[in-house]
């Protein structure tokens, strides 16, 4: 099958980068990096997320950091919203999307967000139709699609189940996650051919952990599906809190620069994106597992 001309590349480095990051950034660091990913035209990054300080301490800023940050026309500004309370802080800082969270596993679900598949539902039924009243954009993710570490494999069943009934409240778009890393490329085109049998591509995006090195591996096969819509994050920083062994998140660049090489569009200033992983790695004060970036050192230092 032809790869798509274009893609887009949902940036959640600030808010699924830092959730899991024992080392504080202040909201003026977060700031200058959220500037730094939006000097790459980026066209989406996801900010924050407005969950209660309790559970994601590196997060606890949420408010003061979306109550004045230099946004861009041209970007889309999306927040996690973990329940109404949230829901009322995300119309405060008056962003674009709101993105809402569900597992397909009971029991990550339980351990995330503290309550049965089945309570989370209706909370996300009410939020979407309350941000759709307000003219906002809507996302939820499904995490575990791939395999849970509780559960092993959830059944492909219940990964539709909760896609159909996200998009029956309205969700303009589903992020079905790989949230320990352990897809790989036969598991993704055999799901994606059952998923796209039942759902449009443009309703579906992927995000991908690079945990085990398979990430532009599923991607490519992915593309091949025809999935347009990816979510990375900058040095390929974070992981789930709730999910053991789940480090690593797909790094941007190299999401960015392996669609350059296939041809593929995005739009997306790949030196510029490079710097603001270059700025992240300094600020945790560890090596990322970008590739880009370890590239980018090799041949600045020879």
């Amino acid at each position: 099958m032809a790869l798509p001309k274009s893609v887009l590349i949902r940036e959640v480095g600030p808010r699924d980068g830092l959730q899991n990051e024992s080392v504080w950034l202040d909201t003026g660091e977060k700031r200058t990096w959220i500037d730094l990913l939006a000097a790459a035209q980026l066209p989406y990054i996801e900010v924050t997320s407005f969950v209660h300080p309790k559970w994601v301490p590196a997060l606890k800023d949420a408010k003061e950091l979306t109550q004045s940050f230099n946004k861009k026309d041209d970007i889309t500004y999306a927040a996690l919203i973990p329940n109404e309370k949230g829901l009322a802080h995300f119309f405060e800082a008056n962003l674009d999307t709101g993105a809402m969270f569900i597992s397909s596993s009971e029991t990550h679900n339980k351990k995330n967000m503290n309550q049965s598949i089945h309570e989370t539902l209706p909370v996300i039924k009410q939020m979407t139709a309350d941000l759709k009243a307000a003219g906002k954009n809507t996302r939820a993710y499904i995490s575990t699609v791939f395999g849970c570490p509780y559960e092993k494999q959830v059944p492909m069943d219940q990964v539709l189940r909760l896609t159909d009934i996200l998009l029956s409240y309205g969700i303009d778009e589903i992020s079905l996650g790989d949230t320990i890393g352990e897809a790989h490329p036969l598991q993704v085109e055999r799901r994606l051919d059952i998923l796209l049998e039942r759902f449009p591509a443009d309703k579906i995006a992927l995000h991908f952990h690079d945990t085990k090195g398979m990430a532009l591996a599923n991607i490519y096969t992915a593309l091949k599906a025809g999935i347009t819509i990816f979510d990375s994050s900058s040095g390929g920083l974070g992981g789930c809190p709730y999910a053991p062994g789940s480090s690593g998140n797909v790094a941007t660049e190299d999401v960015v620069h392996m669609l350059q090489k296939l041809g593929i569009e995005t739009n997306i200033h790949l030196p510029a994106l490079i710097k603001a992983a270059e700025w992240i790695e300094a600020k945790v004060d560890r090596t990322l597992p970008s590739h880009c970036l370890r590239a980018y050192h090799s041949q600045t230092t020879s």
